[in-house]
């Protein structure tokens, strides 16, 4: 289907002076003429002005360019009389171009808004024309303003709703270029073949605050946005506390499935130990700023710096902060700056602008190279990287910048990625490379979400007290007929790679948890604690055949957990090894964190529209979440059941 898109129409105000527009001017049209052009440029989105606009107007005698300034103010003084073509134009933002009239000593105020991320598919005829549908308002470009008579002439008015239509002349929806990896989800294994399930922890939640973003704008979000273990791991849970020197507790709870009344539900949690922050180790981070055309919209570089001044708030003196950013090319902004002094990073951050393209492998070579440059050997060193992941020029592509990153993580420099704004946020880019260079990654949706990341769980993320984090369970086959593993499809393992200490895995910061759970079927639709009498079959192989050892029907053993992981600063491995017996306890029973948990699952597989949800409905997973609202600190489990009621809605509608 061919688009033709509509932008605003531009709003005109009288003025009796001259605003001064902070660009540089190209002359060649002649500084002879009376008459001035001015106006402000902003986003039709949200409102903000937009600076670095890269404004042209042409006449029969040449043309001039000017720049946007940083309130998106622009003009041109000194033009003679005559008819002008004004052209707009800046990357990720579609090109608007208005054809004006002046009389001698006229001043015009035209004030533009842009529209980012949109295409015209339709291929029009005339430069200066674009057609319309018939019941559109007609456009009009021809006016100005005589400032010798103080009176209107040959003016005429026009506005143009935002709309996009395709080529009847009906309503759209919006252009945008979101991308997502693509999410092929796990099914069920036989424990006859394949009793071992490895897979690398994740702390991720940007999916959740993704997800909510869609919700609140009225949309169901994309399927593959849905990462449903970054949704479960995005509330906290009451688990018990590690002992001695272990780094982490292990916590184990099973029941019945939800959604599925023929299998059982087993969850798994971790709890990393706290640490002492007061005599925690210094910070060596480099803020890593996207400050490209594509964020400048109030929900990137704006929240960027509310988010980045909030985590300077909660850093020690003895805390270290530089600022790189990118753009067109990357630059230092700030050396290396100690937090006694955090009024300086502060201002260093707040006067940041945005504008040009985005040169985000630069960006990250540099910002690496002055972590390493000011390495803490025994500290906390970490690039934070804040971007809408949109990388367009140099090292960009996906590969590229995974490659780049493993690289960069064998300088014992860790990552954590903060994602934000909509329309051509790059989920996919983002999350890998978070998932290749001991990262973790977020996505900052809103002053709250902000809060949450960079004020309640950023000191937690800071300090890692473990890297290359790995899980491998064995089912027992004599109880344990198949198994699936929910979500965590993007961070399965191969069973080789658990022993394999040169394959990365997740990192978990001090206090943080991991929650993994899986739905499994066992060989009687209830478990009887005297053993099971019936044996099951062995694969039919031409070679080989698959025993179950006897030992396995004279326990209540219904697997074996174990855990790898490594010292942040050390690259060999530790094994921490747990049985787990099969003990069913009722829904109604079990913890808070069981039923939340599940709650929350119900409602990713409604999303995707899982061929596995079975029973799941948004009412079903109302109930549970409020059955486990628990102490609910910061309101979070709250907020996820008044969304779950506003999808509701949403999936009704659509």
């Amino acid at each position: 289907m061919k688009k033709i898109i509509l932008f605003s129409g531009a709003t005109i105000l009288l003025l009796t002076g001259i605003i001064l527009a902070g660009g540089k001017i190209t002359d060649e049209l002649p500084l002879t003429g009376s008459s001035t052009v001015c106006g402000v440029i902003t986003d039709i989105d949200f409102g903000n002005p937009l600076n670095n606009i890269t404004v042209e107007i042409k006449g029969e005698n040449g043309k001039r360019e000017t720049k946007s300034d940083s309130l998106g103010n622009y003009n041109f003084v000194n033009l003679e009389a005559g008819t002008y073509n004004l052209k707009f134009t800046m990357k990720n933002y579609a090109v608007q171009e208005k054809k004006i009239e002046l009389n001698d000593k006229a001043l015009l105020k035209l004030d533009i808004q842009l529209q980012t991320e949109i295409t015209v598919e339709e291929k029009v005829q005339d430069e200066n024309d674009i057609s319309v549908p018939e019941t559109a308002p007609q456009k009009v470009d021809k006016l100005y303003y005589n400032m010798e008579s103080k009176s209107e002439s040959n003016f005429a008015g026009y506005s143009i709703n935002d709309m996009t239509y395709d080529i009847d002349g009906n309503y759209g929806s919006e252009y945008n270029t979101e991308s997502y990896n693509a999410i092929n989800e796990n099914i069920f294994k036989k424990v006859i073949g394949n009793p071992l399930s490895t897979f690398s922890i994740d702390v991720d939640n940007a999916s959740y605050s993704n997800i909510r973003r869609f919700i609140n704008n009225g949309q169901v979000p994309p399927k593959d946005a849905v990462r449903i273990e970054e949704m479960v791991n995005y509330f906290d849970y009451t688990y018990s506390k590690p002992k001695g020197n272990d780094p982490f507790s292990i916590n184990y709870e099973m029941s019945e499935c939800p959604w599925n009344k023929s299998t059982r539900l087993i969850m798994v949690g971790l709890q990393g130990k706290d640490i002492d922050y007061s005599e925690a180790d210094a910070s060596n981070l480099v803020f890593l700023i996207d400050v490209s055309g594509s964020m400048q919209s109030e929900n990137k570089l704006p929240l960027v710096k509310h988010s980045l001044n909030s985590l300077i708030d909660n850093l020690n003196e003895k805390d270290r902060v530089a600022i790189v950013v990118y753009a067109g090319a990357a630059g230092e902004v700030l050396s290396s700056t100690a937090c006694s002094n955090k009024q300086k990073i502060k201002d260093a951050i707040n006067n940041l602008e945005a504008g040009g393209s985005t040169a985000g492998g630069a960006g990250i070579k540099l910002a690496y190279d002055i972590a390493i440059k000011n390495l803490i050997p025994e500290g906390n060193n970490r690039v934070i990287l804040c971007s809408d992941g949109d990388f367009n020029v140099g090292t960009s592509s996906d590969a590229e910048m995974t490659r780049l990153v493993e690289e960069k993580r064998k300088t014992g420099v860790f990552l954590t990625i903060c994602g934000f704004g909509l329309g051509n946020y790059k989920d996919s880019k983002m999350e890998s490379i978070a998932d290749n260079g001991n990262g973790a990654y977020y996505y900052i949706d809103e002053e709250k979400e902000a809060k949450k990341v960079f004020t309640t769980d950023m000191r937690g993320t800071l300090f890692t007290i473990a890297k290359d984090v790995k899980i491998q369970i064995e089912f027992n086959p004599a109880l344990v007929e198949e198994y699936r593993l929910i979500g965590y499809e993007n961070r399965a393992l191969n069973k080789e790679d658990f022993e394999n200490d040169a394959k990365d895995a997740g990192e978990l910061g001090a206090g943080h948890r991991v929650t993994a759970m899986y739905e499994i079927k066992l060989l009687s639709n209830q478990y009887q604690p005297s053993g099971l009498n019936e044996k099951p079959d062995g694969e039919t192989l031409k070679y080989q055949t698959t025993e179950v050892n006897k030992n396995a029907y004279n326990t209540d053993e219904i697997m074996t957990l174990k855990l790898r992981f490594k010292a942040p600063n050390s690259e060999t491995s530790k094994l921490i090894e747990k049985s787990l017996s099969a003990n069913t306890i009722p829904l109604a029973s079990t913890s808070d964190n069981f039923r939340f948990a599940s709650a929350v699952i119900e409602f990713g597989m409604i999303l995707r529209e899982s061929e596995f949800k079975g029973d799941a409905t948004y009412e079903e997973a109302i109930k549970l979440a409020n059955s486990a609202r628990g102490l609910d600190t910061y309101g979070y489990r709250e907020d996820f059941i008044n969304m779950l009621k506003t999808c509701t809605g949403l999936a009704a509608n659509k």
